[in-house]
């Protein structure tokens, strides 16, 4: 790693993970929860600004272009693992179940046995002034009952990204050269290294534009009087009669940071989003009309997890032979050998860890196998679509395959460690696997080898997990880490009824997640025979999802200027437009920061989605 970027990592990478964990403990702003995280802009953009501001005064800059990606790639890895859906509830999984167990939950007796002490923290002292603050986390006592969960769970977190990083060496080369897929989340900080970036016009009117309707927004949260602009109005409380109330929240929203990213997704694309959006909704006003009660129907979380395991299954039948490559060693080229180790480190560590918790094969298999194929789908999202949101709430692996095979056909001890992995299985907007795949395009843009990439991810995993632990006890200790406990409660009383009420196969569940996979296979197939065929597979997956409600308008919004532009204006309109695009991006990603910021310092709620 060259020398003068070494220590702006180590100075902003925990910095970041002081903000994203202190701000998290009273909602100031999750910078995480979309695709584009707005700190890590916030950071390129201050880094820019200085690099400049250099250049005029000494005739020579800190950072090349390839440094500030370079940065930017290893601050947004370690946000990924910093973020909301990753370790910022790995505290409610540690301290969770001694802290909040009770006589009348009976967590003590139903599952908390079955749970190896070294990976809990139990000490009532330790645990009472973790969840109420005003204390140090660096007292003796508290550091020496977090030692051994800080190291055991930072050890398998690391083990996840190794195997993510090894899934980015095999499929990014095929998605880069060959299909020569978009990354449409990567075009601002592609842009903002450029040296005239800042000099562009239509840049600074999209900038004023994003920034005025962001510092608006979060102006709400400290003055409530002034007015919001852009945020979610629910016009599907105008539907009161069967079966169109059945729509449910139907919110329009103009957010300038998504209509930005929206434009840089192809139409095709765009329009598939907003379609199945609407066909979602309609699934529901049928099962309306048919009078269906069964609990659940139509089953759109088991619909959306099949869709999201057939379409990883897809990317891999088309990356087949790359995969076979891996194993042709005669052929075997240093990035396959790393690929190989590191996917042998990474799913050893895993297999270990989970073996020693008592866990079984089967789970281990069943479980892993399910969140590595919504991390492949998610990463060929991302890639593709660039889409603002892939949250895919509450229904990752565990619920799948205890839907499948029912609870009785699992240990008690396999549904307690299913339920310890929450912190990283509640939802997938802070995913690392999409950050790792873009990460490797930014640095096939700017020349950096696949083996030196690699040791930036790692290196970034690294040090960005360990701040994660530090910068929250110390702020749990500080300020008092109760508030986040309450993850605790959605996973662990799911396992007390998985525990107590154990069921077998559910049907409806089986059947809803094959139709989503089949259907998407469909589409697939479609999409390749007939070229004109309009609707996407991704816009299926991703449209479901509780994230996409505030987003789909601007999507929308996108999607018909950029149609027309390109319809009556052709490419070059198209082109001259897009440093307004990225303008609108960049204003309220740097609105939102400043926002975030003072919030996390005056201690103010500045995180809403709905309204």
């Amino acid at each position: 790693m060259p020398s003068r970027i070494l220590p702006a990592v180590l100075l902003l990478i925990p910095i970041n993970s002081l903000w994203l964990m202190t701000g998290s403990l009273w909602n100031a702003g999750y910078p995480t929860t979309v695709s584009l995280f707005f700190n890590t802009i916030f950071c390129l953009f201050l880094l820019t600004l200085f690099n400049q501001l250099i250049r005029r005064l000494f005739s020579r800059e800190i950072f090349s272009a390839r440094d500030l990606l370079l940065i930017y790639i290893m601050l947004t890895v370690a946000s990924a693992i910093n973020g909301l859906d990753m370790l910022q509830l790995v505290g409610a999984v540690i301290a969770g179940p001694h802290a909040l167990a009770t006589p009348e939950n009976d967590w003590q007796e139903l599952f908390i046995k079955y749970i190896p002490s070294r990976l809990l923290v139990s000490n009532k002292s330790v645990l009472e002034n973790y969840m109420q603050g005003e204390s140090s986390f660096y007292l003796r006592l508290h550091f020496a009952s977090w030692l051994s969960p800080i190291l055991l769970w930072s050890a398998f977190t690391l083990s996840l990204v190794m195997v993510m990083l090894s899934l980015t060496l095999i499929l990014s080369p095929r998605w880069v050269s060959k299909e020569k897929l978009s990354y449409p989340v990567i075009q601002l900080p592609l842009r903002m290294v450029e040296t005239n970036f800042l000099s562009h016009r239509m840049m600074w009117l999209g900038f004023g534009i994003g920034a005025f309707m962001g510092a608006i927004n979060g102006l709400h949260f400290f003055i409530p009087t002034v007015p919001t602009l852009g945020r979610p109005i629910n016009i599907g409380r105008y539907f009161t009669e069967t079966p169109w109330n059945a729509i449910g929240w139907l919110p329009i929203a103009a957010h300038p940071f998504a209509v930005g990213l929206g434009f840089f997704i192809p139409v095709d694309i765009s329009f598939s989003c907003w379609f199945f959006y609407f066909f979602w909704k309609l699934e529901r006003v049928f099962a309306a009309i048919l009078g269906m009660r069964l609990p659940g129907f139509p089953f759109i979380d088991e619909q959306t997890t099949g869709a999201y395991v057939g379409f990883a299954l897809i990317a891999l039948w088309i990356a087949r032979a790359q995969i076979r490559q891996l194993f042709q060693f005669s052929k075997a080229q240093s990035i396959h050998l790393l690929a190989i180790g590191t996917m042998v480190i990474g799913l050893g560590g895993i297999v270990v860890f989970c073996l020693a918790t008592g866990m079984g094969i089967k789970a281990i298999l069943l479980f892993f196998g399910g969140y590595f194929l919504i991390a492949i789908s998610i990463g060929r999202i991302r890639a593709e679509l660039g889409s603002p949101v892939h949250d895919l709430h509450f229904s990752g692996p565990g619920r799948m395959i205890v839907s499948f095979l029912g609870a009785r056909r699992f240990s008690p001890v396999d549904l307690t460690v299913i339920s310890l992995f929450w912190y990283f299985n509640r939802a997938y907007r802070s995913h690392p696997m999409p950050c790792i795949l873009e990460g490797f395009k930014l640095g096939e843009r700017t020349g950096i080898t696949p083996m030196k990439m690699s040791a930036y991810v790692l290196f970034a995993a690294i040090v960005g997990t360990l701040c994660a632990f530090w910068a929250h006890l110390h702020s749990a200790y500080r300020h008092g880490g109760g508030g986040k406990l309450w993850p605790a409660y959605e996973t662990f009383n799911r396992l007390s009824h998985w525990l107590t009420t154990p069921t077998g196969a559910q049907l409806p569940n089986i059947s809803a997640f094959s139709f989503g996979a089949f259907f998407v296979g469909l589409l697939s197939i479609l999409r390749r025979r007939f070229i004109w065929f309009p609707l996407h597979p991704v816009g299926f997956v991703v449209s479901s999802s509780w994230a996409m409600n505030p987003f789909w308008f601007s999507i929308f919004l996108s999607w018909a200027i950029k149609s027309s532009l390109l319809r009556y204006g052709g490419l070059r309109l198209y082109r001259r437009n897009i440093p307004l695009f990225l303008g609108l991006i960049l204003g309220e990603f740097i609105a939102d920061s400043s926002v975030s910021i003072a919030g996390t310092l005056l201690k103010v709620r500045t995180y809403i989605w709905y309204g």
